[in-house]
């Protein structure tokens, strides 16, 4: 069990934060909604036809879908370019590992390296791959979930002002949800990249050795 978790502890804490995150916000957010059932003389949700109305998925996959496209973009940016000092790119004088040609020859290549052809094309490309079909679905469902919840929104207050998938697609309310979780990702993934030029955090990967100088590319 210690082996499995020294080996895996990273992914597996990862999965617990993010599944106890996701529990706190769908409670929260349960409630959010009953309060403002109550405040417009409605019955509150159970918890399961919670997780089935538009704000649950809305709200959910809004924010995935930046996660997702903000991994997307940062996978194939850092394949060419470079940032002088900072630990999350590759060095600017030396090759990398991660750039020499595949061999199939290699003790523990995987299959598709091993088969060469288109398979091996898709799979040199498959993480960044994974990661936008990830953003496409987390996209069309936060997409449904908005249209639904501003649809349930407008029915609840009384109003009559309901929208096509189409329509919202188009409207500033769903580019605005779009927006502000992007830029929030993208700042995030620019702090680290300038930061690791200057600072430091002993033992973390993200980081550079705590001695190395400020102008030292890589880790």
């Amino acid at each position: 069990m210690k082996k499995f978790f020294r080996e895996n502890g990273l992914s597996l804490i990862l999965a617990l934060i993010t599944l106890l995150t996701l529990f706190a916000h769908l409670l929260t957010g349960w409630q959010d909604l009953n309060n403002e059932r109550q405040d417009f003389g409605q019955n509150p949700l159970t918890l399961g036809q919670y997780f089935g109305s538009g704000h649950c998925i809305e709200s959910v996959f809004e924010n995935w879908e930046s996660e997702f496209l903000q991994m997307a973009l940062y996978v194939l940016l850092t394949v060419s370019l470079y940032q002088k000092g900072s630990s999350e790119s590759k060095s600017l004088t030396e090759e990398e590992e991660v750039d020499r040609e595949p061999s199939p020859t290699r003790p523990g290549a995987p299959w598709p390296v091993r088969k060469g052809g288109i398979l091996l094309k898709l799979y040199q490309n498959s993480l960044s791959l994974a990661f936008f079909v990830l953003f496409g679905l987390s996209f069309v469902l936060h997409a449904i979930g908005g249209v639904q919840a501003h649809n349930e929104e407008q029915q609840l207050q009384g109003k009559a002002d309901f929208m096509s998938l189409g329509e919202f697609l188009g409207s500033s309310e769903f580019w605005f949800q779009s927006f502000q979780n992007w830029q929030s990702e993208f700042l995030s993934v620019f702090s680290i990249v300038v930061l690791s030029i200057f600072l430091r955090q002993k033992g973390s990967p993200e980081s550079k050795p705590v001695d190395a100088p400020h102008q030292e590319t890589g880790n």
